[in-house]
């Protein structure tokens, strides 16, 4: 992986290192170091976010973090503050695009093997009354294939 190196360790053994988790081959890791152009909504040192390239709704976001974290399966409960920021990003570029019923919002993650980028990302999807017939099927809610924000940080804080 791109950004680790083995580090020996007293006793001899190599422990691999992240330094920058980033995965060369990951496509998000390289829109969020800017090496694709994409349109950014939001960007800071943390989290990026930027429109689905297939929307299944009129607004249809995804947030990611920069750092490389594989999927929602890779949290822990330290990483509820993380869960909690890509919402509150999210509902920020909503507001920024005149979506202020929230009520009608769809916030949540493909879970693993449900998801076609590995690389930790939320899904913004607004009105969620518009999403489309196909999409439907696609972020369902109660499904085993999409977790909602609620429902990951509900998991996560039930972790010992």
């Amino acid at each position: 992986m791109a950004g680790s190196e083995n580090t020996p360790t007293a006793d001899g053994e190599s422990v691999q290192k992240e330094l920058d988790s980033y995965d060369q081959k990951c496509i998000f890791c390289k829109i969020v170091n800017r090496e694709m152009d994409t349109e950014f909504l939001y960007s800071d040192e943390d989290i990026t976010c930027f429109r689905d390239i297939h929307p299944g709704a009129p607004h249809h976001y995804l947030v990611v973090p920069t750092r490389h974290i594989r999927n929602c399966k890779s949290l822990r409960k330290e990483h509820i503050p993380l869960v909690e920021k890509l919402v509150e990003i999210g509902k920020e570029i909503l507001q920024k695009n005149n979506i202020t019923d929230l009520n009608d919002v769809r916030f949540g993650f493909h879970w693993p093997p449900f998801h076609s980028v590995t690389h930790l990302h939320l899904h913004v999807l607004a009105p969620a009354s518009q999403i489309g017939f196909f999409s439907r099927f696609i972020y369902r809610l109660d499904s085993y294939w999409f977790i909602t924000a609620d429902q990951l940080i509900k998991r996560l804080k039930s972790m010992d």
